[in-house]
């Protein structure tokens, strides 16, 4: 029994407080509508009309040029490395060989000591003239036994007569002595060994003058060698030239090879510019291909004028270049590499105290395209990154949805989604309207 009185009377106590816990909570919920009843209602106030000044302007399909952008740092078209051909000490350089010295076409840049070549040259002169006079020496000697040689000939034809005659009249008619008939065989013998030995000398002339003239070829070129490489030893500046560097100084040995000097030629400056491959594609200008080409390549871009302008300062003066050629296709990026030249004459500014356009100088080339066909032009800042455009309707603003053709510089180019006439709005500033 006592254990289920103390069971009961957990149980009771858990009700007491359920119940006091719900009583509280009725009482808080009266007291908060009590409370609420007794909150005087704000003032109203007056709603504002919010109102956009907006600048208009009038929808109209138009033809527009494309141009095409692209960014490039200018650079010396022409840019040599000049190493001396022979070797030896640099005993004279020019005054101006220095980084950023300008030389003139065909001044010396350096000079090198020309003894040793002076004294091969002077030699190989002399060894030549030898072999001159021996050719013509020969060429005479080979007349002269010709000559001679027909003489001997008819020596030893009557030698070979006498001889028989006296042979036979003392075989025959025992007339004369043997001795007699040994001297002319002797004779005949004698007469037709050295005409035998000058027929043999006369056939040898040719091969001894074939040899003597091609001794005095290689004489010759050994002679042209030595001119040349005495030549060598005074180095010019093939155009005008500016000094990009220096390896040498006077005193120094030269080797053969050896890069001295590194020369750029700015007189014409080019520009390699990379447009994306779709711009290509689509508004750039080539020159038509010529028939049956196998070259599997970019035809010729149009020679357009292009726009040249200095990044690091836009508003100075503009330089004028020439659309060239395609240089490469990055396949990497998907761009078409081309290049523009300048000439030197045209990278000059007018105004004295712009800079002129110089090689290592960043640029922006617009290179004018093809033309674009009915489209509107807007305001960059019209069209949204959705594609749409505010336009005007009965007062109010209305969304549409847009096609653009193109993004160029501060404009886009709708092609479609716009009818002609459509009031567009250009840009809006909200303001307030009691």
């Amino acid at each position: 029994m006592t254990e289920n009185a103390r069971i009961n009377g957990s149980k009771i106590r858990v009700l007491t407080r359920l119940i006091a816990c719900v009583v509280i909570l009725v009482i808080g919920g009266f007291g908060m509508l009590a409370l609420a009843r007794m909150k005087e209602k704000p003032p109203e106030v007056p709603t504002k009309e919010h109102t956009v000044k907006v600048e208009l302007m009038q929808a109209a399909f138009e033809d527009h040029l494309v141009v095409i952008t692209g960014f490039g740092e200018a650079r010396a078209r022409d840019i040599v490395r000049i190493a001396p051909q022979v070797g030896g000490a640099v005993i004279q350089t020019h005054a101006a060989l220095e980084v950023g010295g300008i030389i003139a076409a065909g001044q010396v840049l350096f000079e090198i000591d020309k003894v040793d070549y002076e004294a091969a040259y002077e030699a190989a002169r002399a060894t030549a003239g030898q072999l001159e006079q021996t050719v013509v020496r020969l060429e005479k000697q080979f007349e002269v036994d010709r000559i001679r040689q027909k003489t001997l000939e008819r020596s030893r034809e009557l030698a070979r007569t006498e001889y028989e005659r006296v042979r036979k009249l003392f075989e025959k008619h025992k007339v004369g002595a043997q001795s007699r008939v040994d001297q002319a065989e002797q004779a005949f013998n004698s007469a037709k060994d050295m005409a035998d030995q000058m027929a043999l000398a006369v056939e040898l002339y040719p091969i001894r003058i074939r040899e003597a003239k091609s001794g005095l070829a290689a004489a010759r070129a050994g002679l042209k060698k030595n001119r040349a490489d005495l030549d060598r030893t005074v180095v010019r500046a093939p155009f005008d030239a500016r000094v990009v560097s220096v390896n040498l100084k006077k005193g120094q040995l030269a080797q053969p090879g050896m890069t001295a000097v590194t020369l750029a030629d700015d007189s014409e400056l080019e520009i390699v510019i990379p447009i994306d491959s779709r711009d290509a594609r689509n508004w750039l200008q080539f020159e038509n291909s010529a028939p049956g080409r196998k070259t599997a390549w970019f035809s010729r871009p149009v020679p357009v004028p292009c726009t040249i302008l200095w990044t690091e300062d836009k508003n100075s003066h503009a330089w004028e270049g020439v659309l060239d050629r395609v240089v490469a296709f990055n396949e990497k990026t998907r761009t078409v590499n081309l290049a523009v030249r300048i000439s030197g004459e045209k990278a000059f500014s007018s105004d004295a105290e712009s800079l002129p356009l110089v090689q290592g100088m960043f640029c922006s080339v617009s290179i004018p395209g093809k033309t674009m066909k009915n489209a509107i032009r807007l305001p960059r800042r019209a069209v949204t990154f959705e594609n749409t455009v505010y336009v005007e309707r009965d007062g109010r603003l209305k969304t549409l949805q847009v096609e653009v053709a193109r993004l160029q510089g501060d404009y886009a180019f709708i092609s479609k989604g716009i009818e002609p006439g459509t009031r567009v709005i250009e840009e809006g500033k909200e303001e307030d309207k009691a």
